[in-house]
């Protein structure tokens, strides 16, 4: 039975790079980029790519609908996310004055920043 593989889609994250290095690693797997809510729920495997701001990661989820098919996906199946897709799943950020994320972890994400002499 061929596997399916979710790679989620909310209008940011680098999908195309990580849709194909799935397909290059997974073998006979069906991967497939989408939105659809029941193609994630369906799926054997989950791929939460993001990159940017937490504030705008949130909106894009929001925008697209994601919230619920993040979290079951996450609570329920073999799920990977790749810097911001495993950032939202904790409880806030600090970045941009502060954004709550979807809560499954508690914690806290925030910014490092490590003063470098000139």
């Amino acid at each position: 039975m061929t596997q399916k593989i979710a790679v989620i889609d909310y209008g940011m994250g680098n999908l195309r790079s990580v849709s194909k290095a799935i397909e290059h690693v997974a073998g006979n797997a069906e991967v497939r980029v989408t939105d659809d809510h029941q193609y994630i729920k369906q799926a054997d495997r989950v791929v939460f790519p993001g990159q940017g701001a937490a504030r705008d990661c949130m909106a894009a989820i929001g925008d697209h609908h994601l919230n619920e098919a993040v979290l079951d996906a996450a609570k329920n199946k073999p799920f990977f996310g790749i810097c911001m897709g495993l950032q939202v799943l904790m409880t806030h950020s600090e970045e941009n004055d502060g954004t709550d994320l979807l809560g499954l972890f508690l914690g806290i994400c925030n910014e490092l920043w490590i003063p470098v002499a000139a």
